[in-house]
């Protein structure tokens, strides 16, 4: 089977300008295609991951992977999906994510000699003159098809600024540059950067004519991707200082049901024939394959080592056995207590199992927090400079679990 026979058996494609063109140029191996990360923290997450597994696949058929660091519209931010303007990043922040993002992308994609490259498109964003960019780039842009673009509908729901509005012109520069200057023929994005995507086509084709092509796929499940890793307690990280290899592991152990075959097929580099086999798979079937995804994506991210030392404790937690040394641990000093202890609301904040002391409070008053596998009834419980010394396991709804000791 060919790569983009592939591509669409695993469900990754949605829509393509050029069905033909474009099958042949991944085929043949001969695409140089870009994928953008707006560096809004200094960790990828989940919702990334589907972008960076596809980049690996189209890179071992052959083709040149182009990652574009999007240290340029950072500064601008993107609006699609949001209801709320993003929080203006600093230069030396967004330098600093940018470097954190590099670093975690040789994990999954190949930058050595002939490999695929890095750039940052606040090398060309930054150096435009604002009069040049209105005179060359703006009439190639029509307001009326911007504004019925569905990347901007929620925002204009509650006010679009006009440095959002931005964000379509500077996303189709970085293809149309991209385009000159490296001979990048092809994009991909999400379902939801759609009419961004075809912002940068059009704007290559009306300044440099019909003759020069370039490409436009979107992934399928990439507008859900960025809902994909959301928790009550933030984002599911790639970085193992956010987000341990056990709390990632069991992220995707607990997956639902409907979803486990689809993000097998779509995330995983099992063989195809495997995953169909799989598919008549039901019942307590669903939970082996469940525990199949959770170690391959965590194999991935962290490495075998983590992914075994995560799945041993995962099967330890869940068969109600005591070993725990793999579990997520926070050490806690003793200028933390308070008359030598601490409350089990504040506990909770300290350790980020919940993000306020109100969230903790309720999950308590509904039964949903456990101490050493006793259910806290009260929420003025206070774990004692006793307690702590020897360890304690917190338990948080059925499936996540934390261990606090004193250090």
């Amino acid at each position: 089977m060919e790569i983009y026979e592939e591509l669409v058996r695993r469900g990754l494609i949605a829509q393509v300008t050029d069905e033909p063109e474009i099958k042949k140029l991944i085929n043949e191996g001969k695409a140089t295609f870009y994928i953008g990360f707006d560096p809004t923290a200094d960790s990828l997450h989940v919702g990334h991951f589907m972008a960076l597994c596809l980049m690996k696949r189209l890179q071992m058929a052959g083709n040149k992977p182009v990652v574009l660091l999007g240290g340029g519209t950072g500064y601008i931010g993107d609006p699609s999906g949001r209801s709320d303007l993003r929080q203006m990043l600093t230069p030396e922040t967004i330098e600093h994510n940018c470097n954190c993002f590099k670093k975690q992308m040789e994990r999954f994609i190949d930058f050595g000699e002939g490999g695929a490259i890095a750039v940052n498109n606040a090398d060309w964003l930054l150096k435009l003159n604002y009069i040049d960019v209105l005179r060359e780039v703006g009439p190639c842009f029509s307001v009326n098809n911007m504004l019925r673009a569905e990347c901007y509908k929620q925002r204009m729901e509650k006010g679009l600024s006009f440095l959002e509005f931005n964000y379509m012109i500077m996303q189709s520069y970085d293809f149309y540059h991209l385009f000159k200057e490296y001979g990048c023929n092809m994009q991909f994005g999400g379902d939801d950067q759609w009419s961004n995507m075809l912002g940068g086509t059009e704007l290559i084709r009306k300044k440099l004519g019909k003759d020069a092509y370039a490409m436009t796929i979107t992934l399928l499940l990439n507008s859900e991707g960025k809902k994909m890793g959301k928790t009550a307690n933030g984002a599911v990280w790639l970085d193992a200082n956010k987000t341990s290899p056990f709390e990632f592991f069991q992220y995707w152990r607990n997956v639902g049901d409907k979803d486990v075959l689809k993000c097998i097929r779509m995330l995983t580099f099992l063989p195809l024939e495997q995953i169909d086999e799989m598919d008549k798979w039901e019942g307590a079937q669903l939970n082996e394959a469940k525990e199949i995804l959770a170690y391959e994506l965590t194999k991935m991210v962290h490495g075998e080592e983590e992914a075994e030392k995560a799945k041993t404790a995962s099967h330890a937690l869940f068969a109600g056995g005591s070993d725990d040394s793999n579990m997520p641990t926070t050490e806690f000093t003793e200028e933390q207590l308070t008359d030598g202890a601490i409350n089990i609301m504040d506990a909770m904040v300290a350790c980020k199992l919940v993000q306020s002391k109100s969230e903790a409070r309720r999950l308590i008053t509904q039964g949903g927090v456990a101490v050493n596998d006793e259910k806290v009834t009260a929420i003025d419980f206070a774990l004692t400079k006793e307690m702590l010394t020897d360890g304690v396991k917190v338990k948080k709804g059925k499936k996540t679990f934390h261990k606090i000791v004193l250090k």
